[in-house]
């Protein structure tokens, strides 16, 4: 059996009751997405996407027709709006406690000891967005060679470094020492690694980004990989779970990348877990405020659904499903706390099939747990049955 799950990176349903705590009442990445920049999305459509709790319909978006699939909304229950937090969840660990942020910037405890490792100082420390960061700080740093350090409303300590003045493994080997000193007190989810290129104002090299992440708790991956499943992997997915339960990995560049190596994969055959990340609609389009260039990228990712679906065997299913939001018409550059995304589908499905509001994120780990053989006793309820 050979089970995919589809990350649609952000792509948020609509703000979460506590979403007022994150200042973000209110927020609602696709219609707001849509409303600013329609698109046809109707392959999603048919797996019932208009039919999602508070997703607005419209016939130019959402034609008409049977929906064949399965569709619901999830809930996050673990504190937080970021990568880490949601995709842990997915996989079975809710925190109790939220991923210690830094609005300040880091302290001398921490750069210090980052500084001592590179042998040169470091510019910014500050919250900043990734595309304004480097236009404000590149041409110091293409003088100092000093590294731009910046975090955001996320756990995250970014390093951002022009390519042709800190070579890319040595970049790596900053983050991963910047990895060991953030532990303990000052424990941030994620460590990353920003190149860019070119002259002024840049441009991020994004197909060279990393994430170094905390090691998480035992998940669903875990489990599924100690029943003989394979676990594969796709885009920053290994990186989130610093690399921990999986049996391949396969990297991509954006979501065209992305889509095609998981047909490719899914075209393999064999069975277990294909577990991708499409990250352009929160890195490229959401953080950077851009309702077109989100829109294009959802009406791209429509037109590669049927041969998702085509490539789904008798015996599997697909999952699409997002992670947080990030509304590209709301205020700031940060992400934005929302119900996650839920459709699915396997072949001899007909009809609708109402998923309902799902209690956490970590349902879906659970269903692939159920679906795949593997034992898990942790949080989540399946709804794989309700697929048969």
């Amino acid at each position: 059996m050979l089970l995919t799950i589809i990350v649609l990176d952000s792509v948020g349903v609509g703000a979460l009751p506590d979403a007022a705590s994150f200042g973000d009442a209110g927020a609602h990445t696709l219609n707001h997405t849509l409303e600013a920049a329609p698109v046809p999305l109707p392959n999603l459509t048919r797996l019932g996407l208009s039919r999602v709790p508070t997703v607005r319909t419209s016939p130019d978006i959402f034609p008409g027709g049977e929906v064949e699939g399965a569709f619901g909304r999830l809930r996050e229950v673990s504190p937080g709006k970021d990568t880490s937090t949601g995709h842990w969840e997915f996989m079975g660990v809710q925190l109790e406690h939220a991923f210690q942020v830094f609005p300040d910037g880091f302290p001398p405890a921490v750069m210090d000891r980052f500084d001592a490792v590179t042998g040169r100082g470091h510019l910014c420390n500050k919250p900043y967005s990734g595309t304004d960061v480097i236009r404000d700080y590149g041409e110091e740093h293409l003088r100092t060679g000093f590294p731009i350090v910046y975090t955001s409303a996320d756990s995250v300590f970014q390093i951002a470094a022009h390519e042709d003045v800190v070579p890319l493994e040595t970049l790596y080997a900053w983050c991963q020492a910047a990895r060991e000193i953030l532990q303990g007190e000052y424990a941030v989810a994620r460590v990353i690694a920003r190149p860019f290129r070119g002259e002024y104002p840049f441009e991020r090299a994004n197909e060279h980004r990393r994430d170094f992440s905390l090691v998480p708790p035992p998940t669903v991956l875990d489990a599924l990989k100690a029943a003989g499943q394979s676990v594969v992997g796709i885009g920053k997915i290994p990186d989130i779970y610093a690399h921990r339960g999986f049996t391949e990995e396969i990297h991509t560049d954006n979501n065209a990348d992305g889509i095609a190596k998981t047909l490719a994969r899914m075209r393999q055959g064999g069975n277990g877990l294909i577990f991708t990340n499409l990250v352009d609609f929160d890195a490229k389009f959401g953080h950077r405020r851009d309702p077109q260039g989100y829109s294009a990228a959802l009406k791209q990712f429509d037109a590669a659904l049927p041969e998702l679906l085509a490539a789904v065997p008798g015996n599997g299913a697909l999952l699409v499903i997002s992670d947080h939001g990030n509304d590209p018409t709301w205020h700031g550059t940060d992400h934005t706390r929302e119900y996650g995304l839920l459709l699915a589908w396997r072949p001899g499905l007909t009809g609708a099939v109402d998923l309902g509001e799902r209690a956490t994120f970590a349902d879906v780990g659970a269903t692939a747990a159920e679906a795949l053989g593997a034992s898990w006793a942790g949080p989540g309820e399946s709804f794989w049955t309700a697929l048969k």
